[in-house]
């Protein structure tokens, strides 16, 4: 009797991991996902991400603008990672991340283990994006919050919505609050996650126009930046976003306020009240940054993502199974 109720226990127990499991499906994302189906995935997602920055600090910032590029075009899908084929417009191609979204290989290598360690592909590409995301924040000292889980694969892609949809680093103001109210975000939305800026670096090709055309720029630093970055030729060469590249503080904010945002869409921030009120706070509110940054994220975690019978968990993320 008592192997009985022992047996009877252990599946009734199975039964309730197994429906605990599934429930994200109808219901939508959870940071709970995979506490059942895979508790190992997480851990794995956090240890390639931290060897992966330790090797090299920028790879920080490729992995969350990764997520960034994801989710900005048709939903959070994982599509940006698609190579191209007969029938995928590779995003990869579009204006914002030829020749710049970078990572992928790493993203490689997060899928192989989360494979290894789950026994099967279980764990998402997109989710591997969102929570890489996280990782790669805390891992330049910036905080950390709960990603909810439970996305699902595009089995396609648009280089033309990646062209269309993201946020360009030549917009002003009022075109970056019409560019995140149409993903459903607002504008502490755009100041926070602008704030993402606090780590990585931009080519000279999108910050040109403004150190030689913009007048609300310091002239020092645009006097600076001049030498690597001429009117023409030297397209690739870097500059940092902010002052400490590697470090998810927030100095970002402050180069703001004095004028040395290096794209126009980061100074344009100090162009609007509203705007510029939260600017204002974020330079000398570093827990104020963190808190708000951390609720956007998981904002745009959200948009439309594929769940239930949607889509697929792709076994290589960069082609369709």
């Amino acid at each position: 009797m008592a192997f009985l109720s022992l047996f009877r226990a252990l599946v009734l127990s199975s039964l309730a991991a197994s429906a605990l499991s599934a429930r994200p499906y109808k219901h939508g994302l959870t940071p709970h996902f995979y506490d059942y189906v895979c508790p190992q995935a997480l851990p794995a997602i956090k240890r390639v991400v931290e060897a992966a920055v330790q090797q090299e600090r920028r790879m920080g910032a490729s992995l969350l603008r990764l997520h960034f590029h994801d989710c900005f075009v048709n939903g959070c899908d994982g599509s940006v990672l698609l190579d191209p084929t007969p029938t995928i417009d590779s995003e990869k191609f579009a204006a914002p991340n030829n020749n710049s979204a970078r990572g992928f290989e790493v993203i490689d290598q997060i899928k192989a283990e989360v494979d290894r360690v789950c026994g099967r592909p279980v764990v998402s590409c997109a989710d591997i994006l969102a929570v890489a995301a996280r990782d790669s924040v805390v891992a330049l000292g910036g905080p950390s919050w709960k990603v909810r889980l439970g996305r699902r694969d595009s089995t396609m892609a648009s280089r033309t919505a990646a062209n269309n949809d993201m946020p360009t680093p030549n917009m002003d103001l009022p075109s970056l609050i019409n560019n995140f109210k149409r993903q459903g975000l607002k504008v502490k939305d755009l100041v926070a996650l602008s704030g993402a800026h606090t780590i990585g670096f931009a080519q000279c090709l999108n910050f040109r126009n403004r150190i030689f055309n913009d007048s609300n720029i310091d002239k020092a630093f645009a006097k600076n930046l001049r030498s690597f970055c001429p009117r023409t030729g030297s397209n690739t060469n870097l500059a940092s976003l902010d002052p400490t590249p590697a470090r998810f503080d927030t100095l970002y904010y402050n180069n703001l306020l004095s004028q040395k945002g290096l794209l126009h869409s980061d100074q344009a921030l100090s162009t609007g009240e509203s705007a510029l009120e939260l600017v204002k706070s974020y330079s000398y509110n570093y827990e104020a940054f963190w808190k708000d940054f951390a609720k956007s994220i998981v904002r745009m975690g959200n948009i439309k993502p594929l769940i239930g019978n949607q889509g697929q968990i792709r076994s290589n993320c960069r082609r369709v199974n």
